[in-house]
């Protein structure tokens, strides 16, 4: 059998590779294989998730075993997501009841040796027609079918989720964390603007920006841009492609985004953080998954070296 191509330990393989081939949320209990097929495809450097209550309690619950298989592979994974949109809801119980959820995210974070953990960047309190979706991302049709409580005071909500995010801030730092915040569609940091709202109303050191090339650029937020008004705010990119026009994951080179001077901006800045590959998903048509991620793997290591230091803390 032919052994896979070295990839260097700062290139990671995002759970999105997970997700595309299993579903949202795939099987916890199957969390084993999945870490060897990342392993196999050359990865040294993966992200696991704990998507809403029952996802992330059964993740927790196998941390021990989830630990032993990182271990035996000589994997690292420098990111574990907590997916909690509880935690910017509008009453107070639900909020309270998801930190807790985040604390146990975090303590699996830290058996896993992470670098810190990472969530969606805070979700208004629409009041959707169910429940919140169980989505990755929310389509525009879902958000205008939404609405808010009508006896919502947007300047309490504000100052309340804001402390709810600085209190999950201060749990994170407890476990040696850093809070990384991710821009899709929809939330309150989608945009590099939304972000520095976010941060000076959260007030804390620990807080980031995950960079998501894909899904800022359809939001028409300029990467280059981004990268110098928030570098020492980044320390985890999420690479994928696309064309503009909707949101899609795509191998990059099969988009429009301009490389060159994402790659120049980024060696400008003197990032030295992680990239995760974020390849995929439903609404990306990609075909052979495997092969997207090595090929994309071998494309960004031609690009970006990276941290060539054996995948050090």
């Amino acid at each position: 059998m032919t052994e896979p191509a070295a990839i260097p330990a700062s290139i990671v393989c995002a759970y999105l590779y997970v997700i595309s081939r299993y579903g949202y949320p795939p099987p916890a209990e199957n969390t084993p294989a999945y870490l060897e097929q990342m392993h196999a495809l050359g990865f040294k450097s993966v992200e696991l998730e704990g998507i809403r209550r029952d996802h992330l309690l059964a993740m927790v619950d196998r941390r021990e075993e989830i630990a032993a298989k990182v271990a035996a592979l000589g994997l690292r994974v420098p990111y574990f997501c907590i997916v909690l949109p509880g935690l910017a809801a509008a009453e107070a119980g639900e909020r309270a009841e998801n930190l807790r959820l985040f604390e146990k995210g975090c303590q699996i974070a830290a058996r896993l040796g992470a670098r810190g953990v990472l969530d969606n960047a805070p979700l208004p309190p629409y009041v959707f027609p169910n429940d919140i979706p169980i989505v990755r991302h929310y389509e525009e049709e879902t958000l205008h079918a939404a609405h808010f409580p009508p006896r919502l005071s947007w300047p309490v909500y504000w100052r309340e989720m804001a402390a709810t995010y600085g209190a999950a801030c201060d749990i994170a730092a407890g476990f040696g964390l850093t809070y990384q915040m991710h821009p899709c569609l929809g939330v309150l940091a989608a945009t590099t603007d939304g972000f520095l709202y976010l941060r000076d109303a959260v007030a804390r050191d620990n807080l980031r920006f995950n960079l998501d090339t894909a899904n800022q650029f359809v939001l028409k937020d300029n990467l280059a841009l981004s990268l110098r008004r928030l570098a020492g705010s980044i320390d985890y990119i999420h690479l994928s492609d696309n064309r503009g026009a909707r949101v899609e994951h795509l191998p990059p080179g099969q988009g429009a985004i301009n490389w060159p001077v994402f790659f120049d901006t980024l060696n400008l800045i003197g990032f030295e953080g992680e990239i995760g590959l974020d390849i995929g998903g439903e609404e990306s048509a990609v075909g052979d998954i495997d092969a997207a991620y090595s090929q994309a793997a071998a494309w960004l290591a031609a690009r970006w070296p990276g941290r060539n230091d054996g995948g050090s803390v």
